[in-house]
């Protein structure tokens, strides 16, 4: 019998996404013996796997290697008997009675609570180049690959604080960096851009846009456009890292729970709790402000502990 012909699975607790909400969600869960089956997404452990060391994150003092991190994370939150499958939640329907979700198109499941924790994605430009190039020498994270451009000449495009905190980041390694802003001014607070002005060897282009990144199998340049005089500039860097912003991997719920004008789910203040009772929003698909491991991994906590105490109300736990 096709699997979309059966009995929807039903289960007490269901996550949706892993990394660091989502696998501390999963802790908190199996302990309070909520039986979680979490579904890692189609990232399994987040961004922290594509971040090479983590430095920042309390308990790891010589600092740790992201994937690794993540392992460790989905070990702890099995032995305690969390259920890690993998696929993709590919719909919803959130209801105050049951709540379904569909599993990579199929497998429908029914579940007392959810936990969202699907956290968000970086932005790019859109070029072919650059997702051509994407690893090799194209980047959205200078913290994960700035190392590799030691010595070298690299360009980073964004005007937010993100953009000038990677800058900053990379003139401590680079020689030199070319930082790409399409506005005649910042977007970053204050002191970011201040940072970034005292720092001699980032040149800042106000007005340009990257039309092109340059190389066949690895980037050998970029080719930048002044939106103001229409003159084209090509700099002769070997790394490119995107610093534009990024996107809340929440589509799906489009619709069903409230969100703000990018996509980032909105909570009750102080809680987890979206507008759908039984479902609770954890990490970076409801944080556009923090955007950090731990601060992701606070959430799920929370999550895990608002579930378990609606599930002690009605009565399901």
């Amino acid at each position: 019998m096709p699997e979309e012909n059966q009995t929807p699975e039903h289960v007490k607790c269901l996550i949706i996404g892993s990394g660091p909400a989502g696998y501390t969600a999963a802790i908190y869960a199996a302990r309070a013996d909520m039986k979680p089956v979490l579904y890692q997404g189609l990232q399994p452990g987040g961004q922290l796997t594509i971040t090479n060391d983590v430095e920042n994150y309390p308990g790891y003092p010589d600092g740790i290697n992201g994937p690794q991190m993540m392992m460790d994370f989905q070990k702890q939150a099995e032995r305690f008997g969390t259920d890690v499958r993998f696929g993709i939640v590919t719909k919803v329907e959130f209801k105050r009675d049951v709540h379904r979700v569909w599993v990579d198109d199929k497998k429908e499941i029914t579940a007392d609570a959810v936990i969202i924790s699907t956290g968000a994605s970086a932005k790019w430009l859109g070029l072919e180049s650059e997702q051509r190039l994407n690893g090799f020498g194209v980047s959205a994270c200078a913290v994960c690959d700035g190392f590799f451009y030691k010595g070298q000449d690299v360009a980073i495009v964004g005007g937010g604080d993100t953009a000038a905190e990677e800058a900053t980041y990379l003139s401590k390694l680079c020689r030199k960096v070319y930082m790409l802003v399409r506005r005649d001014e910042f977007r970053a607070s204050n002191i970011m851009a201040q940072r970034v002005k005292e720092s001699e060897n980032i040149e800042i282009m106000y007005h340009h846009e990257v039309k092109e990144v340059l190389g066949k199998d690895a980037v050998e340049g970029v080719l930048a456009v002044n939106n103001q005089t229409g003159e084209e500039t090509t700099l002769d860097v070997t790394g490119f890292f995107v610093a534009i912003g990024h996107k809340p991997n929440t589509d799906i719920f489009k619709g069903t729970l409230d969100m703000d004008e990018v996509g980032y789910l909105k909570v009750k203040a102080g809680s987890s709790k979206t507008n759908v009772p039984g479902v609770f929003a954890s990490g970076d698909a409801a944080d556009k402000v923090y955007r950090q491991a731990v601060t992701a991994a606070g959430t799920g906590c929370m999550a895990a502990l608002d579930a378990e105490r609606y599930l002690t109300e009605i009565g399901k736990h």
